[in-house]
């Protein structure tokens, strides 16, 4: 498979260097090339490999050929539409693993937004130059028909070459105490990961913890061209589908059967023939999955297709519903986009000023505010301000962090189903079923291989506190949605991941050595909570979470792998998180004369500081006059650099709570 994704993502530079096509931008067309390439033999490294590369899908049939999505590039009015759309669910303003939201309100130099502790907005609103109080939405209730809402984080299989049961034991209390219910196991073709997978059934029953586990077919890894391929699939998930730990739903409907369903999920996988090559794929997975004899009524299947939605009713019989795996980034949002946006916004910024006797500057000579089209888009976002236009131009980007618009689209598109044909599944009463969406968030997204290894380098805009906004959309949204999946755990190879590092890195070691995430793992309760519960629990210790890159946007290196694609998107910030019990004041310092202080209400502020090189992070919560708690890790655990040796966008999150 790597091998083709290679070829895949080669085609895809030449073709955003000849046509400024980036990476991951929608609409999406087709394009097929013939491989004569070998196979890529990998040992212990099987997930870098099927990592995969978010904004091509590259899909192998039983012949050489490779089917990938390239994306298209959008003109300055569909990103104006885009943005109009995206947006359309917020009130106060405000997306795979392989083949796959925020912006805070800054004050210069800093950025603030603040919410109340039990009510949070699931839209962001950006701002530069003004401190913005999100509107709370309305509070819910949890959902009339009983059904039951979860809370799962994709932990991928291969990267625990050397895990015992003792460690997915410890990752199993871990993940619970921090609000998760369960895991979906990732697994792909190699030889040793049944081994595991049984360990970490295993540690769950041991645990006596109510932790559900369940099978995520990694198709970019399996084969799905033979018999047996379907085979191997079938024993993968039927292994445990009766475990006391596997999730399951009770369900009857007319895929047949009555009884107790083992959750299945897959990343990727809508190509597959399974040596039917005259059958479509969804025939295919009839045949060789879903109806067959060995596992019908037996599986409820919820995979991560990477089709058009509209085209979901063509997989009835197959799928019991929907994995959205590409909505936990705004991965419409590129370099090549926010260019456009950018000229839609000063053009407009241009004609207001001309209707209106304000103060606003005379558009600049070369069609620009001020000369702005001329500055690099991480500049316009880091010193955003209202006199030039950059501050419209940073609240409209933001709209797409935290959106719902891909959600929405899914939901509507799983009516395409059939739900008569649906198996019913716990709560539902009388009726026809519904089908199962499950959403995703993650916090992050870098990658950085470059072209002699699986050459996949480039990150999805993840600045401006995307995981804590995409959990407050999730939550003002619950009513429509059923599980909510963390990407990921332990995916090092992309640097979404949340739990400590351990186990095998797929060759990440030179960006994630040091950067450690379990900060975000430890707010994740407090959402979580509220996702499951639809109230948001009290705040009882004062809490303090802060992350940034280790090196300037545009910094040096002397890395043989290029800065990665959209690396102009970021912004050189800390970011912070405040939970806060009462009032209070917080002071952030970031050195080299950024120092900033600003009261704070009882509940979650989101925060930003600017850095530059040199600098460190540190931020206290004062209250009565006294320090109730500090975050100020040492120079050794991080220092903005400004020379780096390599280039590294992954982010160091560092957390302080109260005693």
């Amino acid at each position: 498979m790597t091998c083709y994704t290679t070829l895949a993502l080669y085609l895809l530079s030449v073709l955003a260097s000849l046509a400024h096509v980036d990476a991951a931008v929608i609409p999406l067309r087709r394009v097929q090339l013939q491989s004569h390439r070998p196979a890529m033999v990998v040992e212990r490294l099987p997930l870098a490999a099927r990592d995969g590369a978010a904004p091509v899908i590259v899909t192998v049939t039983t012949t050489t050929t490779a089917v990938v999505t390239v994306p298209a590039t959008p003109t300055a009015t569909e990103a104006s539409s885009s943005t109009s759309s995206s947006s359309s669910s917020s009130s106060s303003s405000s997306t795979t693993e392989s083949s796959s939201s925020t912006t805070s309100s800054t004050t210069n130099p800093a950025s603030t937004s603040t919410s109340t502790p039990t009510t949070l907005s699931s839209t962001s609103s950006s701002s530069s130059s003004t401190t913005t109080t999100q509107d709370p939405p309305k509070q819910t209730d949890p959902p009339a028909d009983g059904s039951k809402k979860l809370v799962v984080a994709h932990h991928m299989v291969g990267n625990t070459f050397p895990y015992k049961k003792q460690d997915w034991l410890d990752d199993i209390v871990l993940a619970h105490e921090s609000g998760i219910d369960g895991f979906s196991l990732n697994t792909g073709k190699d030889a040793w990961e049944p081994a595991r997978i049984a360990d970490a059934y295993q540690a769950a029953l041991e645990s006596k913890l109510d932790f559900k586990l369940f099978i995520s077919l990694d198709m970019t890894s399996i084969p799905c061209a033979s018999a047996d391929d379907g085979a191997f699939i079938r024993k993968l998930v039927l292994d445990h589908a009766s475990h006391p730990n596997q999730l399951k739903y009770t369900s009857t409907g007319a895929a047949g059967g009555e009884g107790d369903r083992a959750f299945v999920s897959t990343f990727a996988g809508e190509n597959c023939k399974f040596g039917n090559g005259g059958a479509s794929a969804p025939d295919a997975w009839r045949g060789a999955f879903t109806q067959h004899p060995d596992v019908k009524g037996k599986v409820y299947f919820v995979p991560s297709f990477f089709i058009d939605p509209a085209t979901f009713k063509t997989f009835a019989g197959v799928m019991d519903g929907d994995f959205n795996w590409n909505s936990g980034w705004p991965i419409k949002v590129t370099t090549g986009f926010a260019k456009d946006l950018l000229t839609n916004v000063l053009n407009k910024f241009k004609e207001a000023a001309q209707r209106t006797s304000t103060n606003k500057p005379a558009p600049a000579a070369g069609g620009g505010i001020g000369g702005i089209l001329n500055k690099p888009i991480s500049q316009i976002l880091t010193a955003a301000t209202p006199e030039d236009g950059s501050k419209d131009f940073q609240v409209e980007l933001g709209k797409f962090i935290g959106s719902t618009e891909s959600d929405t689209e899914h939901l509507d598109a799983l009516k395409g189903l059939g739900q008569a044909a649906l198996q019913k599944r716990d709560g539902e009463g009388e009726g026809e079923g519904k089908p199962v969406y499950m959403a995703a968030v993650s916090p992050w997204f870098f990658t950085h291989y470059g072209a002699d290894s699986f050459n996949k380098n480039f990150i999805f805009l993840a600045d401006q506190h995307l995981y804590t906004k995409r959990w407050e959309s999730i939550v003002d949204s619950r009513d429509k949605l059923d599980i909510v999946q963390i990407l990921t755990w332990n995916d090092y190879g992309e640097s979404h991941y949340v739990g400590p590092i351990k186990g095998d890195q797929p060759n990440s070691e030179a960006w994630t050595d040091g950067m450690s995430h379990t900060g975000w793992l430890q707010m994740t309760k407090y959402y979580a909570t509220a996702f499951k519960t639809g109230k948001f629990p009290e705040i009882e210790k004062d809490q303090i979470y802060m992350w940034s890159r280790p090196h300037p946007v545009n910094a040096q290196a002397p890395d043989p792998v290029p800065q990665p694609t959209n690396f102009e998107l970021s912004e050189d910030s800390v970011w912070v998180v405040v939970m806060a019990t009462a009032p209070g004041t917080l002071k952030l310092s970031t050195g080299n004369g950024q120092d900033k202080s600003m009261d704070i209400p009882k509940g979650v502020s989101k925060q930003s500081i600017p850095i530059s090189a040199g600098g460190t992070m540190k931020g206290t919560i004062e209250r009565d006059g006294k320090t109730v708690l500090e975050l100020a890790p040492t120079k050794e655990e991080f220092m903005f650099q400004g020379s780096p040796k390599t280039y590294n966008f992954n982010a160091f999150v560092a957390s302080a709570v109260a005693k």
